[in-house]
């Protein structure tokens, strides 16, 4: 509606996810760094977290597609369920055929021999789980056994687990002792300071086309002191300001 008007190729603010207006703050700069190390050098589980829109699943699809063709990647939302279905969810991210009414072992090998396949191949399997929150503790302990399979002295799967808050309480439960001791790097996003947001503004203008000073930074500063910092909510407040 204010695109033209503007000059804007498109919506600067829009609130789907999109890496192509990914935002490197000092925050999530360092989160994908994390990420970024665990995926290439193997290193276990990686746990990303952060409040409701804090741009988990803008950074998840701007690692994704900055990863080369030696990975195969499986992104996995909103993944629930008992034993056996979680197993699904992940045959079906990595575009695996496989028939659902046979049995968790079936398909528990059907994934351990796609794994060592993609391995053979000189490609690495990265499973990324976002909303990991809605996990069940089992699942997790289900995420945790997928490590055991290695070819030899090497790990063919690498898993990456980005929630809300709560995923840190549950990942550290002791019940879930074994999973913590494989989680490499953990990191968690807060929101963004003032100068952060009028970057990140100033980003998203120019990112659609504009010159990036057509909200001034004294709005940008009433901004950070309304939206406290969280990305999604700086976005809504943009978009009905422009």
């Amino acid at each position: 509606m204010f695109e033209s008007h503007f000059g804007f190729s498109g919506p600067p603010f829009q609130l789907n996810a999109d890496p192509a207006f990914f935002f490197g703050s000092r925050g999530h700069s360092h989160a994908l760094a994390y990420m970024r190390f665990g995926v290439h050098q193997a290193k276990g589980f990686i746990v990303v977290t952060g409040e409701v829109g804090a741009g988990k699943t803008t950074l998840l699809l701007h690692l994704v597609r900055s990863l080369g063709s030696e990975m195969t990647v499986g992104l996995i939302s909103n993944a629930q369920g008992g034993r056996g279905e979680l197993i699904q969810w992940v045959l079906n991210s990595l575009g695996v055929p496989f028939n659902p009414s046979v049995g968790y072992v079936q398909l528990f090998q059907q994934l351990q021999d796609f794994l060592i396949d993609e391995y053979a191949a000189g490609r690495r399997v990265v499973l990324i789980f976002d909303e990991a929150q809605n996990l069940s503790p089992e699942s997790l302990e289900e995420l945790r056994m997928l490590t055991n399979i290695n070819s030899g002295k090497d790990e063919v799967i690498q898993l990456v687990l980005v929630g809300q808050p709560e995923l840190r309480d549950m990942v550290l439960d002791p019940s879930l002792r074994q999973l913590a001791q494989r989680i490499a790097a953990s990191f968690h996003l807060t929101p963004l300071d003032e100068r952060a947001v009028t970057d990140l503004v100033a980003h998203r203008l120019r990112a659609a086309g504009g010159t990036g000073a057509e909200i001034t930074a004294g709005a940008c500063k009433v901004v950070h002191k309304v939206t406290h910092g969280v990305p999604r909510l700086v976005n809504q407040l943009c978009d009905m300001a422009l």
